[in-house]
């Protein structure tokens, strides 16, 4: 069964069985009402009656007394303890009681008595009579009326049911339509995607903020991760499948020549391991930015905190003036701190300081300073500085300034493409000021304090 029928199902049986309980429930309540008071209203019927015969004293027979008081649809009796007394007085109406078989009570007795298909209230008040007997005023009086009040009861609350489970029912099967409608709609966009192989999102409604959008909003959103994923993973396939094929065209050339004239000329020898080893290098670099470039921001495991900015410079620094024999200068005054990835915020470091040092012979510096809310680390060095019209294009991926001199020096052209993807993830802001011939610039701002979500 579909959801939208089973829904519409359980809601109107629900409904239904809501709607009979209550008017059950309103039928009991009423009717148990009527009935007490129709026998409270006997009951005082009864009392008065004897207390008026007692009053007649010998004024009158018995049969005379119960005659003058019997009720219009009913019976008045007047019983001994041994069950004799005179004949009871019966309504035209009420024949079928009179044959009912005669029970002495001893106490006063009111009940709902059933005679020949009809209710009566009975009701039973001891009295001392003239001559000191105590006899049994019994009084039995018809109840047909409250009755017929009950059966109409019956028959409105029935047709009342009716009357309100037909809009029930139709009201059910627009609210489940109404339920289902954005499911509806994601199942088509979902068949829509597969059809086609193209990623689309769900129409909202940006005003409302019932569950339903907000499941849309999260369908839309891991439509969109799909979309990030897919564009990074085709990305991937095609730069590795393109840029790739350099190197290993040079690996093979290489082997090549060491195949065939590598035994007769041993300077060929050094010179092809030497183009093998810088290719494999330049290949292993390329494959590991591109595998990072490739991978999710959310996909990082970011831990943000407060990280001392100071500290990080200065053993960036060390790092590389063992790996490297440069010395950088770092210049802070007093302690800085800043809230970011302290991992991802010392590889960004490491990318520009790399930099620094392939493009220049002279000193970098590493210079920290506290602006406000902001924390500046920038990256100095006196190198050959990059033209205005190329620095827009700097962080773009695959883009070299210099191809021969970039190839010469090593690099892809994917670590300012890189540092900028790190930059994103952590929440920093990269800028770059660059003159030919005099140098580059490079300056990170990362947040002093944690802002909430990046």
């Amino acid at each position: 069964m579909k959801l939208r029928s089973t829904i519409h199902l359980y809601s109107s049986v629900l409904f239904a069985v809501l709607l009979i309980v209550m008017n059950l429930f309103i039928y009991t309540v009423f009717s148990r009402m009527s009935l007490n008071s129709q026998l409270e209203q006997a009951a005082a019927s009864a009392a008065r009656i004897a207390a008026d015969m007692r009053k007649a004293g010998s004024g009158a027979t018995v049969t005379q007394l119960l005659r003058a008081y019997v009720p219009v649809e009913g019976m008045l009796r007047l019983l001994a303890p041994d069950g004799s007394g005179p004949p009871p007085v019966t309504s035209a109406s009420g024949q079928e009681i009179s044959r009912l078989k005669p029970v002495y009570h001893s106490a006063k007795q009111a009940e709902i008595i059933q005679a020949g298909g009809h209710s009566y209230a009975f009701v039973s008040i001891p009295v001392i009579w003239m001559d000191g007997n105590v006899l049994n005023v019994q009084l039995t009086t018809s109840l047909e009326s409250t009755t017929n009040t009950l059966r109409v009861l019956r028959l409105v609350l029935a047709g009342a049911t009716l009357a309100v489970l037909l809009p029930l029912l139709l009201s059910g099967r627009l609210l489940s339509g109404l339920i289902m409608r954005p499911i509806v709609h994601m199942t088509a966009t979902m068949q829509e995607i597969r059809r086609s192989g193209q990623f689309r999102r769900l129409t909202l409604k940006e005003s409302s903020k019932d569950e339903l959008v907000e499941m849309g909003r999260t369908f839309n959103e891991m439509i969109g991760l799909l979309e990030r994923n897919y564009q990074k993973q085709e990305k991937f396939v095609s730069d590795a499948s393109h840029e790739l094929r350099t190197p290993l065209t040079v690996i093979e050339s290489y082997a090549s020549l060491l195949k065939r004239r590598g035994q007769d000329h041993p300077e060929l020898f050094q010179e092809s391991v030497e183009a093998i080893h810088t290719e494999a290098i330049r290949m292993k670099e390329m494959t590991e930015q591109l595998l990072l470039l490739a991978k999710h921001p959310e996909q990082w495991e970011l831990e943000m905190k407060q990280v001392d900015l100071v500290e990080l410079a200065r053993s960036s620094a060390k790092a590389f003036d063992k790996a490297y024999g440069r010395e950088i200068r770092v210049q802070a005054k007093g302690p800085i701190e800043g809230y970011s990835d302290e991992a991802k915020l010392r590889q960004l470091l490491f990318i520009f300081l790399d930099n620094a040092r392939k493009y220049s012979d002279g000193e970098i510096t590493v210079s920290l300073e506290a602006a406000g809310a902001e924390r500046r680390i920038v990256i100095t060095d006196q190198g050959i500085g990059i033209s205005p019209e190329e620095l827009p294009k700097v962080f773009d991926r695959f883009y070299r300034v210099d191809e021969a001199r970039t190839r010469e020096r090593g690099g892809a052209g994917l670590g300012l493409s890189l540092a900028a993807e790190i930059a994103e993830a952590i929440g920093a802001k990269l800028s770059m000021d660059s003159a030919v011939g005099s140098g580059t610039s490079v300056t990170i701002r990362v947040a002093a304090e944690s802002r909430g979500q990046l």
